[in-house]
């Protein structure tokens, strides 16, 4: 697939989309502005990228490019640009929180009193645990 140049401004929007800390600002001798991001992941790894703004230079070569999708944004060009342009976030491994869960006492319960499976709780819907719950001690268990 074929996209767009990439530029520092995409870089830093990627690094805005996605969330990613802005920790440092420097200006160097010759006025080049550099602004540095971190992005800590839940392995416990911590991504650093810094977008440089020259005067006379906004996109990026293919060689520093790919170096900074590879090394800096640990992502692949596809995940770059589907966060850029449809502001969808990579995949870094992170959990969907469930839309409703189950409260932790009622899963202790129906695992360790029930005897249900880890499976089995995970399975269920909040009127299913507690119905099943409310069965087990109806039925005096």
């Amino acid at each position: 697939m074929t996209w767009p140049q990439p530029t520092r401004q995409l870089h830093e929007k990627f690094c805005t989309v996605e969330g990613w800390d802005r920790v440092r600002d420097a200006r160097g001798r010759t006025g080049t502005h550099h602004r540095t991001y971190e992005l800590h992941l839940r392995d416990g790894r911590v991504l650093r990228t810094r977008v440089s703004h020259p005067v006379d230079r906004t996109t990026y070569g293919s060689r520093i490019w790919a170096h900074i999708l590879r090394d800096q944004l640990d992502v692949k060009a596809a995940e770059f640009w589907d966060c850029v342009q449809d502001g969808v976030r990579p995949d870094r491994g992170i959990p969907e929180t469930p839309a409703e869960s189950l409260p932790l006492e009622l899963v202790h319960l129906l695992i360790h009193r029930v005897g249900l499976t880890e499976a089995e709780v995970a399975a269920m819907t909040r009127d299913e645990a507690a119905g099943r719950l409310s069965r087990f001690w109806a039925e005096g268990a």
